[in-house]
């Protein structure tokens, strides 16, 4: 079994995949702004990084095999970490990098999008070994952007904009078979099982959590809202993942995640 470093290893997607690399019997170490919290189960060598300063990456790579580079923010910074990431790779040896993107990046012109494409090209030019697999948006996020939404009792909803939610755990169990195998390059994308308007996700979330909300179509300007309205944000030639936001709906539901 080989010696997995995963950033962003607390996060949405890190958690599942620390967890199917541990089952898989890997030793894994996750690298975050934050230790790892999980008790139910044994953890993982915990590091505490930031990657925009690189401080006390080559301590968590020493011997590690491969890395699994999912950490991110919207709120920048994306490239510098990805550097400080890729430099301390090549130092340390590494010969498998993977990297998880979004499908769309080269299509939507998303300020986010455009730093995730940017960091793709910088793991392909590194010289080191690499996969990257592009996704779609997962179950969690679409639920997290609804619920915020919700928090006003006029919710606008994206005229003409379609979505494909996939469920994280699908998501994390192909980066870990991706991990375990030799460098692949652009891999194909992975989107979930089904596309579904603004306008049906929302109204399922609403169900699901008991709430009434008055929508109203917005139609939004722009080239990134023009490119998701051409489904620049999609791949239904590749609805791999198996589990509907319906049925990700209903388990939370059941823990009390949707309402609120």
């Amino acid at each position: 079994m080989a010696t997995i470093l995963v950033t962003g290893g607390t996060g949405t997607l890190g958690r599942p995949l620390v967890d199917r690399l541990l089952d898989d019997g890997h030793d894994v170490r996750s690298l975050s702004r934050r230790p790892h919290t999980g008790t139910e189960r044994p953890r993982p060598r915990s590091y505490a990084v930031d990657l925009r300063d690189g401080t006390g990456l080559p301590e968590a790579m020493a011997g590690v095999d491969t890395i699994v580079h999912c950490a991110t923010t919207p709120a920048g910074g994306d490239m510098e970490a990805a550097g400080q990431l890729v430099q301390a790779a090549k130092a340390a040896g590494i010969p498998h990098l993977v990297y998880i993107s979004i499908v769309g990046v080269d299509r939507v012109p998303l300020r986010y999008y455009r730093t995730k494409l940017a960091v793709e090209r910088l793991i392909e030019d590194s010289g080191l070994g690499w996969t990257v697999l592009r996704t779609t948006q997962s179950h969690d996020l679409v639920l997290q952007v609804i619920k915020a939404g919700a928090r006003s009792p006029v919710l606008p909803v994206p005229t003409g904009v379609r979505v494909q939610p996939v469920e994280v755990r699908e998501v994390a169990a192909r980066l870990a078979e991706l991990t375990a195998g030799d460098p692949a390059g652009r891999v194909p994308d992975m989107g979930g099982p089904e596309v579904l308007s603004a306008r049906e996700l929302v109204r399922a979330t609403l169900e699901a959590g008991g709430r009434r909300r008055l929508l109203v179509p917005l139609w939004l300007p722009g080239a990134s809202a023009a490119a998701l309205r051409r489904g620049g944000n999609l791949t239904p030639e590749h609805a791999d993942g198996q589990r509907t936001y319906a049925e990700f709906l209903a388990e939370r539901a059941g823990v009390g995640v949707t309402g609120g």
